[in-house]
């Protein structure tokens, strides 16, 4: 065995960043690192090389983890054990099926419970009453597992808050039980766009309750300040965390006019992010998020204390088309929110775009935190990202854009009277429709949808619709006890426009419905002809350009058996398919002698409509398919050639 090191790096010369920027401007063929520098959603840049210059993490300028004011979280160690709550979301609307998936989870590693409740079931556990929250409870140990509440009809929790109180007082020592009550009237506004009695009234119940609870549950938190909505309706980082600010300090103005000592509040509120696929990006955001809060209490005059920050994994990134592919972007959104510092993670089951989880999504949705805190470590180090130079500059990038928007609500009264006059709304949705553009022209690539997208692809699976229990409702006299010496304090709703969520791939799922229902009708499935000029070598890489544009919307391409040596052949070919569109494929040197008379010899073998791949301009020819054109536009241009229906 050879004693010491081998330096790889002897027989090289040192090279300068000068030297790098030199082979970066010669591999561009000109130009330089403004070519290879995007910009988020913000315009904040992301550059291709940061450095000591742009934050010295050497004199480590935000402090230690665990030290006040917490810009880099809240403990200076973690926990051995369990360095984050692997909190667990429940939506099935059975409770009885729901206590059972309860029960299952946390014995398999799961550390809390987010119980979503609607009494509807049409989002969530259909919880009513004392009874059906005892069904769906049974069994679960809140002194050892946290039981939070996600609110997802139309009230905003007081109620429901309530009965889980209720429901605790049952269970032994008060001090010993964790709840997370997650009441939050600001986050009703959001979701659902009305508040019915006026907000006013829905803050004087909440603060009451919230002065109740907390002294009977210290270590449950009472609040939620919640800016998913936000995120989901297509909001951009610096809109999602400004308004998350805006929430704060517009609840912590309405509950202190309430009566309420707002000195509680950092200690009872919990935040939420949604937390993407971009785990450079989210990462930036959960430790802005800090940055902000503490900045928050500095101007509010109150004491600096730690943030606790849950984060969830986007639902807005989830497909229903290929949807294996939402286990990887979980695992990203797992990692960003594990190593950008959240005291708490949510990851959704990849199968949720499609109807309510079975066992196979919640087992990927837990397991995908094990092994991510017990194989690879990520909760061995405090603050792992703290003094990366990326990190460092996005967020704080990140939050001076945040505190930008979040100036932008104060002047139009707060995030009530801002949502109130649709102005917030109208900012959100100017970054959505850009959004959905870039991702229609494929710069924004939805993985299994727009890009490599799967015809044939394997469903999977969710739970069956069962029928809710029918189970003999109980009195409610002990919920009416609790809640008799809160004010009944009613006025005029309060109303604005709901930010209602979208799916990113949603344009081009459209596309796929519309094709799968055509397929259903006819037995035929969409098919373009691809009507190749040349060798394999000349047009293979249009081929599969155009191939994977076409399957985007459920269009099936199709090849002749044997390469095409003349336009006969290619018309003979083009007739044998059945097809009734095609696209050709070749480079731009024999697009020049053959582009166009193969596209006049498609149209007479009776090609509706001949598309080219690139941007050779044909006679005869169509339309040009090629990297940034409007893929959605083009492909609802070839089912209506094809007879797709809308």
């Amino acid at each position: 065995m050879a004693d010491g090191f081998l330096s790889l790096s002897n027989d090289f010369e040192t090279a300068t960043e000068a030297d790098w920027l030199a082979a970066v401007e010669k591999s561009l063929k000109g130009g330089g690192l403004e070519r290879i520098t995007r910009k988020s959603d913000d315009g904040i840049a992301i550059r291709p090389l940061y450095r000591e210059d742009g934050f010295a993490s050497a004199t480590d300028p935000l402090g230690a983890p665990g030290a006040a004011p917490y810009l880099r979280g809240a403990k200076a160690e973690p926990d051995a054990y369990l360095p984050w709550d692997i909190r667990q979301a429940f939506t099935h609307p059975d409770p009885a099926t729901t206590n059972g998936e309860i029960l299952r989870d946390l014995e398999r590693g799961v550390s809390s419970v987010e119980l979503s409740v609607d009494c509807t079931g049409e989002h969530g556990c259909a919880i009513e009453d004392a009874h059906t929250l005892s069904a769906a409870l049974d069994g679960v140990r809140a002194d050892i597992a946290t039981i939070a509440l996600d609110h997802r009809g139309k009230g905003s929790g007081t109620s429901v808050a309530a009965l889980l109180a209720l429901w605790g007082e049952g269970k032994g020592a008060s001090d010993a039980l964790k709840f997370a009550f997650n009441i939050d009237p600001i986050g009703l506004l959001l979701r659902k766009g009305v508040v019915e009695g006026g907000i006013d009234a829905a803050f004087v119940r909440t603060a009451e309750l919230a002065n109740v609870l907390a002294l009977r549950y210290p270590k449950s938190t009472t609040l939620r300040v919640d800016a998913r909505a936000v995120h989901e309706a297509g909001g951009s980082e610096a809109q999602e965390l400004g308004g998350l600010m805006a929430h704060a300090v517009d609840t912590m103005r309405r509950l202190e006019a309430a009566g309420y000592d707002i000195k509680a509040f950092p200690e009872q509120a919990l935040f939420t992010l949604a937390t993407g696929a971009n785990y450079g990006l989210e990462i930036a955001k959960l430790r802005a998020a800090r940055r902000l809060w503490a900045r928050v209490l500095e101007a509010m005059g109150l004491d600096s204390e730690p943030m606790l920050l849950q984060s969830v994994s986007s639902a807005r990134m989830l497909t229903r088309y290929d949807p294996w592919v939402n286990m990887l972007r979980n695992t990203a959104a797992c990692f960003a929110g594990s190593v950008g510092g959240a005291d708490i993670v949510t990851v959704r089951a990849f199968n949720e775009a499609l109807g309510v989880p079975e066992e196979l999504g919640r087992r990927t949705a837990r397991n995908t935190q094990i092994i991510a805190m017990e194989e690879s470590g990520l909760g061995r180090v405090a603050d792992p990202a703290g003094g990366a130079w990326f990190e460092e500059t996005v967020a704080t990038d990140l939050a001076e854009a945040a505190w930008t928007v979040f100036q932008e609500i104060e002047r139009e009264g707060g995030l009530v009277e801002s949502l109130s006059a649709g102005k917030f709304q109208s900012r959100i949705k100017t970054v959505r429709d850009q959004r959905f553009k870039a991702i229609a022209k494929r710069k924004v690539p939805v993985t299994g949808v727009s890009e490599y997208p799967l015809i044939d692809g394997v469903d999977a699976p969710v739970a069956e619709a069962h029928q809710l229990s029918n189970a003999t409702r109980v009195s409610n006299e002990g919920l009416k006890s609790f809640l008799q010496d809160l004010p009944d304090r009613s006025g005029e709703d309060t109303t604005a426009e709901a930010l209602a969520p979208i799916h990113l791939a949603r344009d081009f799922e459209t596309l796929r419905d519309r094709a799968a229902a055509h397929e259903d009708k006819t037995g035929k499935r969409p098919s373009v002809f691809i009507a190749t000029l040349g060798p394999l070598a000349e047009h293979n890489a249009r081929v599969d350009f155009a191939r994977n544009l076409f399957a985007a919307g459920g269009i099936e391409g199709k090849e002749a058996p044997s390469l095409p040596e003349t336009a006969d052949d290619i018309a003979a070919g083009f007739k044998a398919s059945g097809c009734h569109i095609a696209v050709i494929c070749g480079s731009d040197t024999r697009y020049e002698t053959e582009a166009a008379d193969a596209a006049r010899t498609l149209k007479g073998a009776g090609a509706q409509r001949v598309f080219i791949a690139g941007k050779f301009e044909a006679a005869y020819s169509d339309t040009n398919i090629f990297m940034g054109c409007d893929a959605v536009e083009v492909l609802e241009l070839a089912q209506a050639e094809l007879g797709v229906a809308k």
